[in-house]
């Protein structure tokens, strides 16, 4: 959905994800959510009577279903799909973006897991919730490809965790280097993992 089809509700979670994932939590207001979405302060409240938790949660909730569609155009991009080759996409998004932009940005998920999990039960949940909306079609995919369903979970957690932490090394380093080499050294441990009893 492009930015000016959506809504003004729609425009404000997608902006508190997007300033939540370069600023994080704390540093993340209300007035600088409706002015970057470009809409009316008044109608934070409207949308949001829960306050700054609930748009928070609703970010979240966001940036997990759209990292969870994500999997299937990635999959899309692939002449063939293997684990190896899924997990270079996930990798491919962020370093596109660093060597594009810069390292200003990183998971809203993970931000507001380092800044709420502890004080905030909701955004805890919502972050878990947000992980798992990602890390299912993660593993579906993987199945798909042949990887034993067993193992397909774990080893979709493993990718999500690498790229995560993947993320952080590289915005504190200002390198992808980080993502590259988790890209490179996991790739043929998610390739053997596929059975190749036929």
């Amino acid at each position: 959905m492009a930015v000016a089809e959506r809504g003004p509700r729609e425009r404000m979670v997608f902006s508190a994800a997007q300033l939540i994932r370069r600023d994080g939590v704390a540093a993340t207001g209300m007035r600088e959510v409706a002015a970057h979405a470009e809409a009316p302060r008044g109608s934070l409240q409207h949308y949001f009577p829960g306050g700054k938790e609930q748009l928070v949660n609703e970010a979240v909730g966001w940036a997990g279903r759209y990292a969870g569609r994500r999997v299937a155009r990635f999959l899309a991009a692939l002449p063939e799909p293997t684990p190896g080759g899924l997990f270079a996409e996930m990798v491919r998004q962020w370093t596109d973006e660093y060597e594009t932009v810069g390292f200003e940005g990183g998971c809203p998920v993970a931000a507001a897991t380092v800044d709420c999990a502890e004080a905030t039960v909701s955004t805890r949940e919502a972050a878990a919730a947000a992980f798992a909306a990602w890390t299912e079609p993660v593993a579906r995919a993987l199945a798909d490809m042949g990887v034993p369903k067993e193992r397909a979970g774990a080893l979709a957690t493993l990718m999500i965790s690498a790229v995560e932490g993947a993320i952080l090394l590289a915005r504190a380093e200002r390198d992808v280097r980080p993502l590259t080499t988790v890209a490179r050294e996991l790739g043929p441990l998610l390739d053997a993992a596929v059975s190749r009893e036929d």
